[in-house]
């Protein structure tokens, strides 16, 4: 199993928030077809049909847990998927 794969199942089962490590939380968020732009240590993703810009900051190599929060939230508002391409399953 690939490690966005493992993190997109971490998140979305709610195990700890706060033990996501950031590169593979941004790493995930590029799988699910977001671009990021990264301004000083802002990460910034958009996708299109997503209307919420995250912004994010690591802490300590790690993604902070609102983020996460946020993170499946997003996923489970607009059913992204590892598997679908622009929210369309394949």
């Amino acid at each position: 199993m690939a490690k966005s794969e493992k993190i997109y199942k971490h998140i979305l089962m709610r195990r700890s928030d706060a033990n996501v490590p950031f590169e593979a939380l941004c790493g995930l968020l590029k799988r699910l077809g977001f671009d990021e732009r990264i301004k000083g240590d802002h990460h910034i993703f958009t996708r299109d049909g997503v209307e919420e810009i995250l912004n994010f900051q690591p802490r300590d190599g790690k993604g902070k847990p609102y983020q996460v929060k946020q993170v499946r939230e997003i996923i489970l508002k607009y059913h992204l998927s590892l598997e679908s391409q622009n929210g369309q399953e394949v």
